[in-house]
């Protein structure tokens, strides 16, 4: 078979992506390759495809057990035979797919890195036919990168023990610098470095400043998502239990993820999410990394991220099947504040400047108001037009603000008044006159600000707090007390306005709402009845539903209602393959439709 005909056969694709069939060209033609391409892209196919077409068996360094684990299942429900040499197999099982590897039985092996420099494994590859090495998620490889694994590092040594073996390396990001550091510690040979446009055109890019714990504003935001999967990240592994819990409470079926819980309990949630068995999953940063689960259909970040490179590869685990994906960022500034009270502990070093100037970039993207698609492309080094309507600055440009400056002085003067020795949440309780035990007790409710602030919400004067942090006019100390800056000073004297912009001022109550559908071309009820055959396809073959049929090719079997095999073999993502295996069933249900 060529080039298009396997592309048809095994993976049910009329046509190549852009940029696709440059870099399997390269690779074909032995030349090493750096592809760096957004989440959805299509980077898997440049490797998978031209592993097919060449003698030998293609090695693929992954990150994590569960990325490798569902690329295998994937490629085996495609036709392909592939493989993972991981710590879960046994030594029986490990054995038998070494013999598979010497018979030249397998495409495709999959290993992590710690794996790979192994000795014994270096010799062992030593004597199979390689035809090339894939490097996957490579901005691991550099120290400059946002997930810097130093066996990753040590894969230097690859073009040493195979100096004739071609070396690919894939990315979804990766800034100037990040991108120099894995040409040069890849040691790649006049590379073909191919980079694809930054803009997700499918996924909407929203931020708002978070109110309180921001929780009312998750609520609000799953109501326009019934039904739909998702990711909510959050800070720490306490934040999201806490937030799953309270989520459970609201009737959605969520479960909190992190490297704290049992491995059984993990492997439960990882094994239900992808499974469609749970809608919500509240993780922490190490979960998304392992999701190769196409229709997630918004992610939600809690807190501010580290770095705008982890936010963009957190947030392009949403619409990988190309259909509309949104997400939510809630930030606060005192987020900032904690996150660089973390850089503060590490020793002086350019890694530590680093560190400062990235979490100052992603403060300055969340509260910017020009384009958010824009901002995320020039930090990489790409240049895109504003995206228009995929992103709340350029859906909402004209935002009113108010002044806020007579309610900031009454809030800097109650810090004040307080001795600058307290959390913002007592001061606000003082602002509002709460008859708490503690502030009766340090008689504060006999101060002048005692209950001058009523006609706010607590979560509006946190609000406030917030901005007066922005603007630096407020400071965090020790024990997360409060204090006031030269700045402050000066607002409280009358010397400066403070404005904010309305809607940030504005508690919005969660009411349902309609529910956004990306398929609104169909059916929904057709589109029901296809998800419900695919789920019980996907138990019975024990794989998770989106390796069946994304739902892009669900949508599209709806719109299309093909009556034979000829018909369906022109749907997206159906090969011969898959019809072999699931096309039938699909056919009768569709004619039991058509009947009705």
């Amino acid at each position: 078979m060529n080039k298009q005909q396997t592309l048809q056969h095994y993976f049910g694709h009329q046509n190549f992506r852009e940029q696709q069939e440059e870099v399997i060209d390269s690779i074909l033609n032995h030349q090493d390759v750096l592809m760096i391409l957004p989440t959805g892209g299509g980077k898997s196919l440049c490797y998978q495809l031209p592993s097919l077409l060449m003698d030998g068996v293609t090695v693929v360094v992954s990150p994590l057990l569960a990325l490798m684990h569902d690329q295998v299942v994937a490629l085996k429900e495609n036709g392909i035979s592939a493989e993972m040499l991981s710590s879960i197999q046994t030594i029986e099982e490990s054995k038998l797919i070494e013999q598979a590897l010497y018979n030249n039985q397998i495409k495709l092996l999959y290993v992590a890195p710690e794996r790979l420099m192994n000795n014994y494994f270096l010799t062992f590859l030593m004597d199979l036919n390689i035809n090339f090495f894939v490097i996957d998620e490579a901005h691991c490889v550099s120290e400059w990168g946002h997930e810097f694994r130093e066996h990753y590092r040590m894969l230097s040594q690859l073009k040493i023990s195979f100096p004739n073996t071609t070396i690919t390396a894939f990315t979804a990001t990766a800034t100037t610098i990040v991108k120099e550091d894995i040409l040069s510690n890849l040691q790649l040979k006049n590379p073909k470095v191919v980079t694809g446009s930054l803009f997700r055109e499918n996924l909407t890019i929203t931020a708002q400043h978070r109110q309180s714990d921001g929780r009312r504003q998750l609520t609000h935001f799953l109501k326009e998502h019934e039904g739909e999967m998702g990711i909510v990240y959050a800070f720490s592994r306490k934040q999201t239990e806490a937030t799953a819990t309270y989520l459970q409470k609201q009737g959605y079926k969520a479960q909190a993820f992190h490297a704290g819980l049992p491995t059984d309990v993990k492997k439960k949630v990882y094994h239900d999410f992808v499974s469609d068995e749970i809608n919500i999953v509240v993780a922490t940063i190490a979960f998304g990394m392992g999701i190769d689960k196409s229709n997630i259909r918004f992610v939600v970040h809690m807190n501010l991220p580290k770095t705008l490179e982890n936010y963009y590869q957190e947030i392009g685990r949403s619409g990988r099947d190309g259909l509309d994906a949104t997400t939510l960022l809630l930030f606060s500034a005192s987020d900032v504040v904690q996150q660089k009270s973390f850089i503060d502990e590490l020793p002086d070093s350019p890694y530590k400047e680093n560190a400062y100037e990235k979490i100052n970039t992603i403060a300055r993207f969340s509260d910017s108001e020009s384009c958010r698609h824009q901002q995320i492309a020039t930090y990489f080094n790409d240049t895109i037009e504003a995206c228009g309507n995929r992103c709340d600055n350029c859906l909402y440009p004209d935002k009113n603000s108010i002044d806020i400056t007579q309610d900031a002085q009454k809030l800097l003067s109650a810090i004040y008044r307080t001795k600058q020795s307290f959390g913002i949440h007592y001061v606000i309780d003082v602002l509002r006159g709460s008859k708490e035990q503690r502030i009766l007790t340090n008689t504060h409710d006999q101060l002048t600000v005692y209950g001058i602030g009523e006609h706010h919400s607590k979560a509006q004067w946190l609000t406030i707090a917030d901005k007066l942090l922005e603007l630096g006019a407020i400071g965090i100390g020790e024990y997360r007390v409060y204090y006031l800056t030269d700045r402050g000073v000066g607002i409280l004297k009358g010397a400066e306005l403070v404005s904010i912009r309305e809607e940030r001022m504005v508690v919005k109550k969660a009411k349902s709402k309609k529910k956004v559908t990306y398929f609104d071309d169909y059916e929904v009820e057709i589109f029901d009845k296809f998800r419900a055959l695919r789920k019980e396809i996907a138990t019975i073959n024990k794989v998770p539903p989106y390796v069946v049929f994304s739902d892009k090719t669900l949508k599209e079997l709806s719109n299309v209602m093909p009556s034979n095999k000829n018909e369906m073999l022109d749907v997206h993502g159906i090969g011969e393959v898959k019809f072999e295996r699931y096309g039938e069933a699909f056919l009768v249900l569709i004619e039991e439709i058509n009947n009705v």
